[in-house]
């Protein structure tokens, strides 16, 4: 089978061409590429396949398995490789996912090929129901203590398709991600799991984040999680609506717009391609 291996900002899948390839068992396909030393190495697995409401879908699976409903760093990275490709032959284009049909627009360097995209990540879920999240249904999860095994953390909820917790800290590069990340990921508030952000202010334009992604562990960015970041600091009070998001992997250009959705802006980048075998 071959492969495409792309990062958006150091969040790597491999991905397949599925107007080309077929795919029996993603989900076990998943688990055999996704493992760093006896795979090909990534966070997950995403598909890229026919639509017939938009250019193309996406399918995207964690590195344990699981299927997620979206990924924005993943969605930037199929705009890519379908004008790379000739897949499409435009620079505003529209991709089916899990959380809907999100539209593109695509921004090309020097040598043609698309190096940035800007992602209209949708209207963000902000009540419990949208998660989903135990307790009322319509009532919001902004900044409420989280019981935890020895602690309370307080955290605002926010979906953007897949469910994102937003912690606010003062010092990222040393907070305990891999104590505190799964146990909230395996709350039992949160019957699917969630994705946590752990975000430290440089001022109200700027931070620093740090994701536990949801069946994958930590990750160098998450598009989704930036998305939600941007969504969580407004709703607190920390942030103004557009901000620059500082990951591990890389940068990304976010804003709240007044009427509801969230614009993300980063990188997309092809590493390799290759052929896996199947047997």
């Amino acid at each position: 089978m071959k492969f495409t291996k792309m990062h958006g900002a150091g969040n790597d899948y491999v991905y397949i061409d599925c107007f080309v390839e077929q795919v029996e068992d993603p989900a076990a396909l998943a688990l055999r590429v996704s493992a760093r030393n006896f795979g090909i190495g990534s966070d997950g697995l995403i598909l890229i396949l026919p639509s017939v409401v938009a250019d193309l879908r996406m399918r995207m699976f964690n590195a344990d398995g699981s299927e997620a409903e979206m990924c924005g760093n993943g969605v930037r990275c199929v705009a890519k490789y379908a004008y790379d490709h000739g897949l499409v032959d435009r620079l505003q284009i529209e991709v089916e996912t899990g959380n809907g049909v999100l539209p593109l627009q695509l921004f090309t360097g020097a040598s043609g090929r698309v190096e940035q995209v800007r992602v209209n990540m949708g209207v963000p879920g902000l009540n419990r129901a949208d998660l989903p999240m135990n307790g009322v249904a319509d009532e919001q999860a902004v900044a409420i203590a989280l019981p935890l095994d020895d602690a309370t953390i307080e955290v605002t909820c926010v979906s953007m398709g897949n469910p994102h917790a937003v912690i606010f800290v003062d010092d990222v590069e040393n907070c305990a991600v891999e104590k505190i990340g799964p146990q909230i990921e395996n709350h039992p508030w949160f019957p699917q799991r969630i994705n946590v952000e752990f975000v430290q202010l440089l001022s109200r334009t700027e931070v620093i984040q740090r994701t536990w992604e949801r069946g994958a562990g930590e990750t160098l960015a998450c598009g989704t999680g930036a998305s939600a970041v941007t969504v969580a600091g407004v709703l607190t009070g920390r942030t103004e609506r557009k901000i620059l998001n500082h990951l591990r992997g890389g940068d990304l250009q976010l804003e709240w717009l007044e009427e509801g959705s969230v614009l993300m802006t980063g990188p997309a980048v092809e590493v390799f391609s290759g052929e896996f075998e199947l047997k």
